[in-house]
């Protein structure tokens, strides 16, 4: 007999309409378990949790029953139960549904003891990896599209501020800041005349140059501005006014 356990959620007081109830829940659940022969070792539950998150009590406590050998699978009434996002539900399968445990959802018809279940179950997964995919497109495109027009990514460096000015699409405007700019120089000539990164942090503190947020001078951050500060001949000039 395969040893499940149960979970339950409600987000809300309301959701006892429509047969939502922590009460409706469980007997769902224990129907379905004496129908399919289950052992329904318990039944784990969070009341007044979304499912944003996995970080609820009810769900981690259920899935420490598949970690330490308590229970061979978990059983839902219905996935957004157990998730809403096809994210979190792609890293559920992951991490405990692809092989070792098995995931029975009632109202979706999901077993993942047979075929059927584990089709339904891979392309949900498949679609949490196109979803993550497709994310990552758009955001990679996103930022190539800024950069190609001068635009300043990220966040402040040494040499340039912010401004409370806008431009015509709303991005704030970048202004020079000398002082920070005659650093970047120094920390250059520095490099340039073959001086080691720590070497350059013992010089910039003897000089009292600060750091963009005041901070020490370490070696990674040395390298950080030499990075930024790189000068690229074949690459367009940035106009300062740009908005990052």
């Amino acid at each position: 007999m395969i040893r499940a356990v149960g979970y339950i959620r409600v987000s809300t007081d309301g959701q006892a309409e429509e047969g939502v109830s922590l009460e409706a829940q469980r007997a769902k659940l224990q129907a379905f378990a004496v129908a399919s022969d289950l052992g329904l070792v318990a039944i784990r539950e969070d009341a007044g949790v979304s499912a944003k998150t996995l970080a609820r009590p009810g769900l981690q406590a259920a899935l420490a029953d598949l970690r330490e050998g308590r229970a061979d699978a978990l059983l839902v009434t219905k996935l957004d139960r157990l998730t809403r996002s096809v994210r979190d539900l792609g890293s559920l399968v992951e991490a405990y549904f692809a092989a070792r445990f098995s995931l029975l959802s009632i109202a979706d018809s999901v077993d993942t003891r047979t075929a059927g279940g584990r089709l339904v179950l891979h392309v949900l997964a498949s679609v949490s990896q196109w979803e993550r995919e497709a994310i990552g497109e758009r955001t990679r495109d996103a930022l190539a599209h800024l950069k190609a027009k001068g635009v300043r990514i990220g966040g402040e460096a040494l040499g340039w501020r912010r401004t409370t000015e806008t431009d015509a699409e709303g991005r704030r405007v970048w202004t020079p800041d000398l002082q920070e700019q005659a650093t970047a120089q120094r920390i250059r000539e520095l490099r340039d005349a073959g001086r080691s990164l720590r070497h350059i942090c013992v010089v910039l503190v003897a000089e009292g140059r600060p750091t963009k947020r005041g901070g020490r001078w370490q070696p990674q951050t040395v390298a950080q501005v030499l990075a930024r500060h790189n000068p690229t001949p074949a690459a367009p000039a940035v106009d300062p006014r740009r908005a990052a």
